[in-house]
């Protein structure tokens, strides 16, 4: 089993010799300019290689882009094993990374939260308090005043007796 370091390098390695050769040397019009390799993941042993790949596009072209990868698998390993130089090439799978259709999602979200936000601004914006502008009740200086008198009649009433 290959250390973690190595198998980064080999990933690192793939996703570059991957990327320069689907923009340089396919010719599938398929594989046009609008597909990015965004990661690549090697198993522990060095056999097997994921590449993430996005489409700038819609759905039909990024199943023209799947497809086209798909036929350009060979020529793709092919030139990996030639710039690795390891023993054995690995397997490529091609898997379309979920991070744009995750990160469209949570812009989706924050833009509903901002537009609630937005709402109870508006609608606090007239608003009074309920009660107290400060609701923590603090001790009166009256009756600090008043304790302190009641307090001195007991001690002086007891000293007269």
């Amino acid at each position: 089993m290959a250390d973690n370091a190595r198998a980064k390098r080999l990933a690192d390695l793939i996703r570059e010799v991957v990327a320069k050769k689907l923009q340089r040397g396919i010719k599938d019009p398929r594989l046009g300019s609008h597909v990015t390799i965004t990661d690549t993941r090697v198993t522990g042993d060095l056999r097997e290689a994921t590449v993430f790949y996005t489409v700038y596009g819609d759905d039909e072209q990024r199943a023209e882009a799947a497809a086209g990868l798909e036929s350009a698998k060979g020529v793709l390993r092919s030139a990996v094993g030639a710039a690795a130089g390891v023993k054995f090439t690995p397997t490529l799978t091609f898997v379309a990374d979920a991070l744009p259709d995750t990160a469209k999602t949570i812009e989706d979200l924050l833009d509903k939260a901002r537009a609630k936000d937005a709402q109870v601004r508006e609608v606090s914006a007239g608003a009074a308090f309920a009660g107290d502008a400060d609701p923590y009740k603090k001790p009166d200086e009256d009756d600090d005043a008043s304790d302190d008198e009641s307090v001195g009649d007991e001690t002086g009433g007891d000293a007269a007796k």
